[in-house]
C-alpha cells in the first residue's frame, strides 16, 4: 500500500495520526496538491491511498476506516454515525473557520461559525461518561474528529467558548503519541498559518443560516484580502491582452468521445410525459445540467447532454383515459410540450428524445437477458393492490397511504417521501387508489425481481470508488447509505400493465418492464437515437464521465436500482460517477398543485412577461441545494431589481455608456494605478473561484461569484468617478479614460461567466460590446485568467439597457393569478385561515397591511427568532450606512430590514404599519 499526501493539508492530518495508531505497515509519499497521482483521474484531491489490488480510496474518512477495519478495528454503528457527522456538519464549518483563520486573521468570525457544531458536540460528550467518542479507547471516530479541529482548538487566541466536555476529551485525544506526531508532520508548530497555502486553492465556504433557508446567502461575502504578489500578478495577466487563442466552431453532431480529451456524458432525470412540469422539476433536473453542460463547453470539454420523456407506465394509461386518447397520442402531444417548454427555457440538449423508440425495447431487452443468463433475477409469487373500482392492479405511484415506518399520511406505493424508505405498496396503512379513492384489495401475481442483494457486494465496491473519486450531493450520499444500511432487498421488475416495454420471457409475456428498471435504461436508448455509436459513450469507463442530474426522490434508483442491473448485465456499461440531486423547491408556502392552480407551470412561465432569463437566474439563485427552497414572487421581484437591475445592469451599463458618451464609442488607453489592479486582482480572484466552484457543481455559490463582480465594478467606478473626471485637466482625463478601459473589460468577462446562467442576457453584452468571440473561452479555460480583451481603440456596438424592474403592481397581479384555492379556503369555504400570519407572511412589504386579517394569531417562538434575525439586519445597515456604501446596497438591505420588521408584527399578534409615503422637500 501506498499513502500519497500533501504538504499543509489538514485532510493528511487524520490518515497520518490513523496510520500510526492503527500499526498499519504502509509507504508515505509527498506529493504536490496540483500532481496527477492518478492518471485517469482529472481533478483528485490528496490524500490518496492506493490498495495492494491497485484501486485507490479518496476520503480521507474512508481511509482512516479501512486502516482501522485492516487492523482489526472494526466499525460500529457508533463510530460510522460520528464519520457521518463529521463529514457532512463539521467538516464544512472547520473549513470555513480555517480560511476566516489562516487567510484573513478574523478569530471572532470564525468562532462563531463553529458554536453551533461545537455546541452539539460538548452536549453530546456532557451525556457520555466514557473518555471517548464511543469507549475508553481511541477510536476512528476521535482520530477523525480531533484532526478536524486540531488547527483550530491548538490556537490559543482561538476562543470557541466554554467548552468543558469538548476540551477535556480533545486533551485526551492530543496525548495519544500518533496524534503528537501527525500534527507536528503536517502543521510543523506553525498552526493553521501552515495550512495557509493549502486554502488558498480551495472555494471559499459558506455555512447556510438555518433560521432562512430560501434567503440564506443574503449577507455580503466577506472580501478577502490580496497579497501584493497576487495584486501584481493579476494586473500582469490582464496587461498580456487576448493572445493567439482557437475559436471553437459550432458543434457538430454527433458528439462522440475523443482520445485526450476530457469526455463528459450529461444527463438529467427523464421527465414523466404525462403531465407539464412546474418550476421545481425545472430546477431539479433539466436546468442544474443545462448549466453545467454550458460551462463544460466552455471550457473546452468534449461534452454530450442527454434528456428525454419517460413515457411507460400507468400514469400515461389514466392521463389517456382521462383526456380520451390513446397513451401513444398522450406521449406525443405531451413529449411536444416538454420539448417546447425547455426550449423558452433555453435548455440546450444535444438530443432530447423519448423512450417509446425500438431502441428502448431492444437495450432493456438486452439488458434483461444478460441479468437472466447470470443468475440475477429471481422469480416470485407476490401480492399486490387491486383497484377492482378500475379493474386493474395499482402501480406503486398510484396508490397512497400512511406509512408503515414514519406514519406520513401521504406516502407512495414505493416510497415514503417524508422518511425516504422503501415501501411494498401492500405495507401502507388505509391505502386508497389515487384514481377513484376507493380503498383496494389485495391480490396475488408471479413477479420477476433483481436480486439486490447478491449484487450488493459489486455495488458496495463500485460505490467506495465512485464516492470518493466524484462529485456527489451529500444527500446523495445520505439516501444511498441509508439504502445499504437497510440491508438490500429483492427489487420487482415486472408490472401487470399493458403499456410498457414487454418482457420477453415466454412466462412473463403479459406483463411489461416496471418503471424504475426500465426509465434509466432511456439514457442509453435515447442516446442510441441520436448516434448509431451510442456505445463509444454508454460502455467505456475509462474514457467517460457520467453526470446524473435529478431531485432527491430519483437518488435511490440511479444510485443503487439502475447501477446494479447494469453491473449484472456484465457488459462494461458506464456508470455514474457524479450524482448531483437537489432537494426540493415550494411555492410560496405551500406545493405546487396543478390541479388547484397553485404555483408556475413551464408552459405558462412566457405568460408572465419575465424574460426567461431573469427566470432561469432566480431559479438557480434560490436552488434548493442543502435543503429546501421556496419560491417567492416578492423575492424574485428583489433580487430582479437589485441584483439585475441595480448590480449587474448598472454596472454594465454604465460602463459602456461610459465609452460611447466621453470617448466616442472607442475603449480608451488603460494606465494602471494601484486602485485598478486591485479590482483587477479582486474579479480575478472571483473568476478562479466562480471556475473551482462550478468544477464541483456548485451553481448556486458560482452564480455569487458574478454578482460579486459586479458589485466590485460599481464600487470602483463610483469610488473614481470617471463622469466628474472627463470635465478636468488632462490628468484627470486620462485617469477616466483608465477607469472607463477597465470597467469595460469586467463587463466583457460578465458576458462570458453569464453564458452558463443567462445565455441571452449574455449574448447582448457581447453584442453590444463588440467582443471578440474567443474571449470567453479565453478567460474559461484553465484555472481562469481576467484578461484584456477590449484593448485601447477597440470600437463598441450600441449600448442598451439589460434588465427592467418588476413593479410591485405587476408582481401582485401574478401572484394572485398563481395563488389558486389555498387549502385551507377549500376545507372552510373561503373563510380566513385561523393561524393566518401564514397566509400573509407570503406577501410582505407594501401589501402586507392591506392583507392582514383583523385577527392575527401570535406566535411566540417565531417572534423570538424574528427579533434575532431584526436586530442582526439592523446591525448590518448601519454598518453599510457608516462605510458610506453606495444607496442602492444600503437599499436593499433597509428593504430586507422592513420585511423582517413586518414578519415580527404579525409574529407578536399585531398588524404591520404601512410603509410612510415618501414626501418631496419643499
Amino acid at each position: 500500500m501506498k499513502l500519497f499526501i500533501g504538504e499543509g493539508n489538514p485532510h493528511c492530518l487524520k490518515v497520518l495520526a490513523a496510520l500510526e495508531l492503527s500499526g498499519v505497515r504502509c509507504e508515505t509519499q509527498l506529493v504536490k496538491h496540483e500532481e496527477k497521482v492518478v492518471p485517469y483521474l482529472t481533478h483528485p484531491v490528496l490524500p490518496i491511498l492506493q490498495l495492494p489490488s491497485g484501486q485507490h480510496l479518496f476520503s480521507p474518512n474512508s481511509i482512516c476506516q479501512y486502516l482501522f477495519d485492516i487492523s482489526g478495528q472494526k466499525a460500529t454503528d457508533a463510530t460510522n454515525q460520528w464519520l457521518e457527522w463529521e463529514a457532512t456538519n463539521l467538516q464544512p464549518a472547520v473549513l470555513q473557520s480555517l480560511q476566516l483563520v489562516a487567510l484573513q486573521g478574523k478569530r471572532v468570525e470564525a468562532a462563531a461559525v463553529m458554536k453551533e457544531p461545537l455546541s452539539w458536540l460538548e452536549q453530546s460528550l456532557s451525556k457520555r461518561k466514557a473518555s471517548f467518542l464511543t469507549d475508553e479507547v481511541v477510536s476512528v471516530a476521535d482520530v477523525v474528529l480531533w484532526a478536524a479541529l486540531y488547527p483550530l482548538l491548538s490556537d490559543s487566541a482561538f476562543e470557541p467558548g466554554d467548552l468543558q466536555a469538548v476540551r477535556g476529551w480533545f486533551e485526551r485525544v492530543c496525548s495519544v503519541s500518533a496524534c503528537q506526531s501527525a500534527a507536528l508532520r503536517v502543521l510543523q508548530g506553525k498552526g493553521a498559518e501552515a495550512l495557509k497555502s493549502f486554502l488558498q486553492k480551495q472555494p471559499v465556504t459558506h455555512t447556510p443560516r438555518r433560521d432562512s433557508p430560501s434567503n440564506s446567502t443574503e449577507a455580503e461575502d466577506s472580501e478577502r484580502e490580496l497579497s501584493p504578489e497576487e495584486i501584481e500578478e493579476a494586473a500582469q495577466v490582464y496587461s498580456e491582452g487576448l493572445k493567439d487563442f482557437t475559436v471553437v466552431t459550432e458543434r457538430k453532431h454527433p458528439v462522440l468521445p475523443q482520445e485526450g480529451k476530457r469526455n463528459v456524458l450529461i444527463t438529467s432525470a427523464l421527465p414523466y410525459v404525462n403531465n407539464v412540469p412546474h418550476l421545481g422539476n425545472i430546477i431539479g433536473c433539466v436546468l442544474s445540467a443545462d448549466v453545467f453542460a454550458r460551462y463544460g463547453r466552455l471550457r473546452g470539454w468534449n461534452l454530450l447532454y442527454i434528456c428525454g420523456t419517460d413515457e411507460y407506465g400507468t400514469a400515461t394509461e389514466n392521463k389517456a383515459r382521462e383526456e380520451g386518447l390513446t397513451p401513444q397520442q398522450i406521449c406525443d402531444k405531451y413529449h411536444c410540450i416538454h420539448a417546447s417548454i425547455y426550449q423558452w427555457f433555453q435548455i440546450d440538449f444535444d438530443f432530447f428524445g423519448r423512450t417509446t423508440t425500438q431502441h428502448q425495447t431492444e437495450i432493456a431487452q438486452d439488458i434483461f437477458w444478460r441479468l437472466h443468463e447470470r443468475g440475477f433475477l429471481l422469480e416470485d409469487t407476490v401480492e399486490q393492490l387491486r383497484c377492482e373500482g378500475c379493474q386493474r392492479f395499482l402501480a406503486d405511484r398510484f396508490v397512497e397511504g400512511e406509512c408503515p415506518h414514519c406514519r406520513y399520511p401521504e406516502a407512495r406505493g414505493d416510497q415514503c417521501d417524508k422518511c425516504g424508505r422503501l415501501i411494498n405498496a401492500v405495507e401502507l396503512k388505509n391505502p386508497q387508489c389515487k384514481v377513484c379513492k376507493e380503498t383496494p384489495v389485495i391480490r396475488s401475481s408471479k413477479h420477476l425481481f433483481l436480486n439486490l442483494p447478491k449484487l450488493e457486494q459489486d455495488l458496495e465496491q463500485w460505490l467506495q470508488t465512485s464516492t470518493a473519486a466524484g462529485d456527489w450531493t451529500t444527500n446523495a450520499r445520505h439516501i444511498t447509505r441509508s439504502w445499504l444500511r437497510d440491508g438490500l432487498k429483492p427489487r420487482c421488475i415486472t408490472r401487470d400493465l399493458k403499456w410498457g416495454t414487454p418482457v420477453p420471457h415466454p412466462d412473463y409475456k403479459e406483463k411489461v418492464f416496471y418503471v424504475w428498471f426500465d426509465a434509466p435504461i432511456g439514457y442509453l436508448s435515447i442516446t442510441a437515437n441520436y448516434t448509431d455509436q451510442w456505445e463509444r459513450w454508454w460502455k467505456n469507463p475509462q474514457q467517460v464521465e457520467l453526470y446524473n442530474f435529478m431531485a432527491k426522490d430519483n437518488v435511490p434508483f440511479h444510485s443503487v436500482v439502475f447501477p446494479c442491473s447494469l453491473l449484472g448485465a456484465q457488459d462494461n456499461y458506464t456508470l455514474v460517477n457524479n450524482l448531483i440531486a437537489t432537494e426540493y423547491l415550494n411555492y410560496e408556502d405551500t406545493k405546487f398543485s396543478k390541479s388547484r392552480g397553485v404555483g408556475v407551470f413551464g408552459d405558462m412561465a412566457k405568460d408572465t412577461g419575465i424574460p426567461s432569463d431573469v427566470w432561469r437566474f432566480y431559479l438557480l439563485y434560490l436552488r434548493p441545494e442543502g435543503q429546501d427552497s421556496a419560491f417567492s414572487w416578492t423575492d424574485m421581484a428583489l433580487k430582479n431589481n437589485s441584483e439585475l437591475l441595480n448590480n449587474l445592469g448598472n454596472f454594465i451599463n454604465r460602463a459602456g455608456m461610459f465609452v460611447s458618451k466621453f470617448f466616442d464609442g472607442c475603449v480608451p488607453e488603460m494606465l494602471l494605478n494601484d486602485d485598478d489592479k486591485r479590482l483587477i486582482a479582486q474579479v480575478c480572484w472571483e473568476l478562479k473561484q466562480y471556475i473551482q466552484l462550478l468544477d464541483k457543481v456548485r451553481i448556486r455559490d458560482a452564480l455569487k461569484c458574478i454578482l460579486n463582480m459586479s458589485r466590485h465594478g460599481n464600487q470602483y467606478i463610483q469610488l473614481n468617478e470617471p463622469w466628474k473626471k472627463i470635465k478636468g485637466g488632462a490628468e484627470d482625463r486620462c485617469r477616466a479614460g483608465t477607469v472607463t478601459g477597465v470597467s469595460v473589460n469586467v463587463a466583457c468577462l460578465l458576458a462570458a461567466v453569464l453564458e452558463p446562467f443567462m445565455p441571452t442576457v449574455s449574448l447582448s453584452i457581447r453584442s453590444q460590446l463588440q467582443a471578440p468571440e474567443s474571449s470567453s473561452r479565453a478567460m474559461l479555460s484553465g484555472p481562469g485568467a481576467f484578461i484584456c480583451t477590449l484593448p485601447a481603440g477597440h470600437r463598441i456596438g450600441t449600448v442598451s439597457p439589460l434588465f427592467q424592474k418588476l413593479e410591485n403592481e405587476q408582481i401582485e397581479a401574478l401572484r394572485k393569478r398563481f395563488g389558486g384555492l389555498q387549502p385551507e379556503e377549500e376545507s372552510a369555504g373561503l373563510k380566513t385561515p385561523s393561524n393566518s400570519s401564514v397566509a400573509v407572511e407570503s406577501k410582505p412589504n407594501a401589501g402586507a397591511a392591506q392583507h392582514t386579517p383583523a385577527s392575527v394569531t401570535a406566535d411566540p417562538e417565531r417572534a423570538k427568532q424574528l427579533t434575532a434575525l431584526v436586530a442582526e439586519q439592523g446591525e448590518k445597515v448601519r454598518a453599510l450606512k457608516a462605510q458610506k456604501a453606495e444607496k442602492s446596497a444600503i437599499g436593499v438591505e433597509v428593504a430586507k430590514l422592513l420585511d423582517l420588521k413586518n414578519q415580527l408584527c404579525l409574529a407578536e399578534g399585531k398588524t404591520p404599519e404601512p410603509p410612510a409615503q415618501k414626501t418631496k422637500k419643499k
